[in-house]
């Protein structure tokens, strides 16, 4: 058995004590830089300037680009496939008509021309064509949310952006399709409410009936997906039912004005869901800006 003896200058004292060290914990590495001049330096992490961020944002997307490591790489090549996919998409839907066309005429014609491929879409498929938008949505304002609590590409949590991906295509487009429809057919029909005092009732019973309903269905939903205990879950929901209502209450009943007061019935969830991208990002910036020691969770927004 090795016995520790007492080192009789400072020198051996540190080399002793490092030796100690790496037998009893298993240091992998150990540096004496007075005792080997071949020692390879161990290079420092390289550091990010979290204060580019807004004052020089594409400086600062360079030094994220300088550190990605496998994750971050993997998740850009995603972001760089979907956004050439729809800028393809968005780009040729022309694309049988528009030769010998100016560059004003193309401006003004492929997003009108989108537009009304977007509609016709809606109108032969209106639940798949909302589950989608929702995903998409939902997908779009979780990345936002992840980098505005200042995750780097490299740390997004990919399971949660799926998770928020599925609520959006399997929940909330089609449970918004049968709100809009049913709700609209009862307000119209039924409690006969038109004009601008009719959209005011609509906004009341939209959040005290809807917005609740579809909070805890969320809910529910990551809860299932996180595959969570039920208990927990019910417990989130009666933790979270009254502070989100209070929190849609600082937006959603301007939005809704909008919503019921102006848009048309089939595009009603495609104008709430892209509010929704901009609440979530008013969320998470004002998480993080108070110094919240938790990760923000997966917000329901609406």
């Amino acid at each position: 058995m090795n016995k520790f003896v007492e080192p009789d200058t400072p020198l051996q004292k540190k080399f002793d004590n490092n030796l100690f060290l790496a037998r009893n914990w298993g240091m992998s590495r150990v540096a004496f830089p007075e005792l080997s001049m071949t020692e390879t330096p161990i290079s420092p992490e390289p550091i990010i300037d979290e204060s580019l961020r807004d004052e020089d944002p594409i400086e600062f997307i360079a030094q994220e680009v300088k550190v990605m490591d496998i994750n971050a790489i993997i998740n850009t090549a995603v972001i760089v496939l979907i956004g050439l996919a729809v800028l393809n998409q968005f780009a040729t839907v022309d694309a049988d008509l528009m030769r010998g066309w100016t560059t004003q005429e193309m401006a003004v014609r492929i997003p009108i021309d989108n537009w009304n491929s977007y509609s016709c879409v809606l109108k032969n498929s209106p639940v798949i064509t909302k589950a989608v938008t929702s995903a998409t949505v939902y997908t779009i304002g979780d990345f936002i949310a992840q980098r505005t609590e200042g995750k780097s590409i490299g740390e997004l949590d990919r399971p949660r952006i799926t998770r928020s991906m599925l609520a959006g295509l399997i929940g909330h487009g089609p449970l918004s399709h049968v709100w809009y429809s049913v709700s609209e057919g009862v307000f119209t029909n039924v409690m006969h409410l038109h004009g601008w005092s009719g959209t005011f009732v609509k906004v009341v019973i939209d959040q005290t009936t809807w917005g609740p309903i579809w909070n805890n269905t969320y809910i529910l939903l990551l809860g299932l997906m996180k595959m969570d205990k039920l208990e927990n879950i019910f417990s989130e929901m009666k933790r979270t039912t009254i502070p989100l209502l209070k929190s849609g209450l600082k937006l959603w009943p301007l939005a809704h004005c909008v919503t019921y007061g102006l848009i048309p019935l089939e595009n009603r969830l495609l104008w709430v869901d892209l509010v929704e991208i901009f609440w979530v990002t008013i969320l998470a910036t004002a998480a993080a800006g108070g110094g919240e020691e938790e990760e923000v969770k997966e917000e329901v927004v609406h």
